[in-house]
């Protein structure tokens, strides 16, 4: 599986990555070494794991990075809410990022059955 690029959950990664960051934008500056900084790193964290998951030699492998790439997605999600639990963003401008997180989980985890 090394052709990551036509994945689909991948490109549905590289899509929530571009919706994260201009959601950050909105978000305080004195954030910027906080919550800002962790929102990016998870979120570019689940399409790079994929793809570093698809290119490993076996499918458990695959499976271990897809695993990681849930952890991530679960992560981000939880970030989300608390900014607009914190008053940073609104749930209106959320909400297509967690159908994102929505929709690249199931894939994960269909994924992740097809390769047991």
């Amino acid at each position: 599986m090394n052709n990551y690029r036509e994945l689909h959950i991948w490109n549905k990664g590289m899509q929530l990555v571009e919706d994260v960051y201009f959601l950050v934008k909105k978000l305080p500056d004195d954030e910027k070494f906080g919550l800002i900084s962790q929102i990016k790193r998870c979120s570019v964290s689940i399409p790079s794991n994929i793809a570093e998951g698809a290119g490993r030699n076996s499918k458990k492998e695959f499976a271990r990075f897809l695993s990681i790439a849930n952890g991530s997605t679960t992560e981000l999600e939880t970030q989300l809410i608390l900014s607009v639990n914190l008053k940073f963003l609104t749930e209106k401008e959320i909400n297509n990022a967690l159908t994102l997180c929505k929709e690249i989980k199931n894939m994960n985890f269909a994924l992740q059955k097809k390769l047991r």
